[in-house]
């Protein structure tokens, strides 16, 4: 068994810092009607995430969802937040570090952001939204093949 020698070996650092609410919508267009309609709602999800380096090994990881429930052709309502992260990340390799802010932090945040989309639905006058756990490593996952689809068909062209 070969020894490694780890008292060179830089250490990995993952650090959350903060997470924190950028912008917060709410809209209930056709209240106070729609409480008389009988609450059977279409739910729409729109979600968004990206990640920027703020300054060296620190990165923010923003997610934007967008919900919009709505009766027959009538909208109950729209909530948009846009939630973010601030993440110490070290000495991790470009393909250790590019899960990690695309898949990793997004999956630290949404339990956040769901919470802040439950509260505000809530306060809104609508009974409780609870969205479904997403699975951002098979999303990422995902993106990049896509990735990897488009760049190959680039260079067959």
């Amino acid at each position: 068994m070969a020894e490694q020698n780890t008292e060179n070996a830089p250490q990995q650092t993952f650090t959350i810092q903060k997470i924190y609410v950028k912008d917060l919508s709410f809209e209930a267009p056709n209240a106070p009607m729609i409480f008389r309609e009988e609450w059977k709602p279409q739910v729409e999800l729109e979600l968004n995430n990206n990640a920027q380096s703020l300054e060296e090994n620190v990165y923010e990881v923003h997610l934007h969802i967008t919900v919009k429930a709505k009766i027959e052709d009538k909208v109950a309502f729209v909530a948009e937040v846009q939630h973010a992260g601030i993440f110490t990340i070290k000495d991790f390799t470009e393909e250790q570090l590019k899960p990690m802010l695309g898949s990793f932090c997004p999956n630290i945040l949404f339990p956040y952001t769901r919470e802040v989309i439950a509260d505000v639905v809530n306060r809104g006058g609508f009974p409780p939204l609870n969205l479904a756990p997403v699975n951002f490593d098979a999303l990422y996952q995902q993106y990049e093949q896509q990735k990897q689809k488009e760049q190959s068909s680039e260079k067959t062209h």
